[in-house]
């Protein structure tokens, strides 16, 4: 009879549980209520237990606040050539969600249609400008999937570059963006802070730096710096954006009777993205090797000979030494990329310049002559009206590859 009660009262507590009720009761029901209330129990935990294991693998990780060339965008999807743009239109959304930003990115990037177009042209810019500034370097600021992301992973002085650039052509694009009207939140830079302001009337269009800067730090947001790959990542960014900052000119036109200058309009305006990329290049070339607790090559911070007259600091982990100068600074001494690896293919089979670089790139491995002829338009004149006739000529020139 005592049975018959159980089997009754666990009908009953199936009933209220129906939603809860799995095919695996329907087995247990010669089972004593509460020892199959046990195994339900055990199941719902165990349930709970694998949701918040599947929640935190999806959580974003630290890397998710970076942008451009080191955060998860695949650049396949960026014009890194002169082929026609996707037209996106109104679909600023879908731009948007094309970029693997995080949940704050995104929506700062679907608040303002011109944002998307912006940080695509942020992304393509700070691309063609590594490529440009490795062109004649065994590491050529390669950016395929798996080279990128490999290279990510370690503090090379090319992983310091990534940073720097990417920042400063955010900056550089977001603070053009806004004087060129493409912004519905920010116009031209008022520049309420210039001397001499009585001297200038301004009606010229500046480039807006200030609302730039704002946009930026919100948008990469403030990361952990509790170890020091951390602390350099976010140091190496701050040199792209000071870059920017320190190029900044002012350009006057003078207004007046006969060219008497009475009147000057002035406007803030930026250096052109080459020569942000010139000075960036030439900090990598003297990055400076910092030390990190978990670095065994190096137990105490090592600062790079060209800076003899810096005192190391010392060694440990709450002491990592972080130089607060426009320096670039890397952790790891970079591979040689001159055979291929997880960091770049190579430099087989790569055009070099025969009394300029083949020996450095080729890596003492020599190079091979090719020689061809190739036709080319020459003595170009414009013609009235209007067009530019040309001629055709042909010439022999030698080209020069790296042996494997």
């Amino acid at each position: 009879m005592g049975g018959a009660q159980n089997s009754s009262l666990y009908k009953k507590c199936r009933t209220y549980n129906k939603g809860f009720y799995t095919a695996t009761q329907e087995k247990r029901n010669d089972l004593p209520w509460s020892r199959s209330k046990m195994l339900d129990g055990h199941l719902l935990l165990g349930w709970l237990s694998f949701t918040v294991i599947v929640y935190l693998f999806n959580l974003p990780g630290p890397t998710t606040a970076y942008f451009g060339l080191t955060g998860n965008e695949p650049l396949s999807i960026l014009p890194l050539s002169s082929q026609p743009e996707e037209n996106v239109g109104r679909a600023h959304y879908k731009l948007c969600d094309r970029l693997k930003l995080e949940k704050k990115q995104r929506r700062m990037c679907r608040r303002d249609p011109g944002v998307a177009e912006t940080l695509m042209e942020a992304i393509s810019m700070s691309a063609l400008e590594c490529q440009y500034q490795f062109r004649f370097e065994r590491w050529n600021c390669t950016l395929e999937g798996r080279y990128r992301a490999n290279l990510l992973k370690r503090g090379f002085k090319e992983t310091a570059f990534l940073y720097a650039v990417s920042s400063a052509g955010l900056t550089h694009a977001m603070a053009k963006a806004c004087s060129a009207g493409r912004m519905e939140r920010c116009t031209c830079d008022e520049a309420p802070d210039l001397e001499n302001r009585k001297a200038w009337q301004w009606g010229g269009c500046g480039d807006n730096l200030k609302y730039s800067n704002k946009f930026v730090k919100d948008f990469l947001g403030k990361r952990s710096n509790k170890d020091l790959r951390a602390r350099v990542d976010m140091h190496n960014t701050n040199v792209g954006m000071k870059v920017i900052k320190a190029g900044v000119e002012t350009t006057c036109k003078c207004h007046g009777v006969s060219g008497s200058c009475t009147v000057q309009t002035c406007w803030r305006q930026l250096s052109p993205f080459h020569e942000i990329g010139k000075q960036l290049k030439q900090r990598y070339e003297t990055s400076l090797k910092v030390g990190s607790s978990t670095n065994e090559a190096t137990g105490e911070g090592e600062i790079s000979q060209a800076r003899p007259q810096q005192q190391q600091p010392p060694p440990g982990p709450s002491n990592d030494p972080i130089p607060r100068t426009m320096d670039m600074l890397h952790i790891e001494d970079s591979p040689s990329f001159c055979r291929p690896s997880k960091y770049s293919p190579g430099t087989s089979a790569r055009k070099c310049y025969k009394d300029k670089n083949c020996d450095a790139i080729c890596c003492g491995r020599g190079h091979n002559t090719q020689s061809r002829v190739v036709t080319r338009p020459c003595q170009c004149q414009v013609r009235w009206c209007c067009y530019v006739e040309c001629k055709q000529c042909t010439q022999r020139e030698e080209v020069y590859t790296c042996k494997g």
